[in-house]
């Protein structure tokens, strides 16, 4: 999912999909929240709702959300919170695609600092070091909702970065590295 912020006074915060459906009507708590962030900002993130009466991520609420009508979003949006876990910023008042990620990386972690951003933003984890990395893979993939690692593509020759991800993770228009998946096998 990207979220794109205003560019300016008046201007909107877009929540686009994967295959570019835009959903912020769906997300109402999502573009309040979004107020809290600076504009001209292009976020990539995984969109999760959180099931509290079950007591872990739901997916099935997700897509009742997600397929949900404006009339209905904010009766849903009440009983399922949506969170975003954001592992990369792809715009930051200029495009940064071109650029390595280890500096997107920097600027991710200074917004989330200055801004002081909390729920429901998260800032994904990250890691170089495999065995952390391998740790993370036994560990939460053992909870409901996430069911694997993401390594974006670096060269085949080295690991270099890992991130948790839910199911629904996959290539994204806009982000020219490849991404690929670790599952953990049972």
């Amino acid at each position: 999912m990207l979220l794109l912020t205003r560019a300016g006074p008046g201007g909107r915060v877009l929540l686009q999909t994967r295959r570019g459906s835009l959903i912020q009507d769906r997300f109402p708590d999502l573009v309040a929240a979004a107020g809290q962030l600076p504009g001209g900002l292009v976020l990539d993130g995984e969109l999760l709702v959180w099931d509290t009466e079950a007591g872990r991520l739901s997916f099935e609420a997700l897509q009742r959300r997600a397929a949900a009508g404006a009339r209905g979003a904010p009766a849903l949006a009440a009983r399922w919170s949506a969170y975003v876990v954001v592992f990369d910023v792809l715009q930051e008042g200029e495009e940064l695609l071109a650029r390595p990620y280890a500096e997107h990386r920097a600027r991710l972690e200074a917004l989330f600092a200055d801004h002081a951003l909390t729920a429901p933003w998260t800032l994904c984890p990250m890691t170089t070091d495999v065995t952390k990395a391998q740790e993370w893979l036994e560990s939460w993939t053992n909870v409901s909702g996430v069911e694997g690692l993401l390594q974006p593509g670096f060269g085949v020759d080295r690991l270099t970065t890992m991130l948790p991800v839910s199911s629904s993770t996959c290539h994204y228009r806009l982000c020219p590295r490849a991404l690929r998946r670790s599952r953990r096998i049972l």
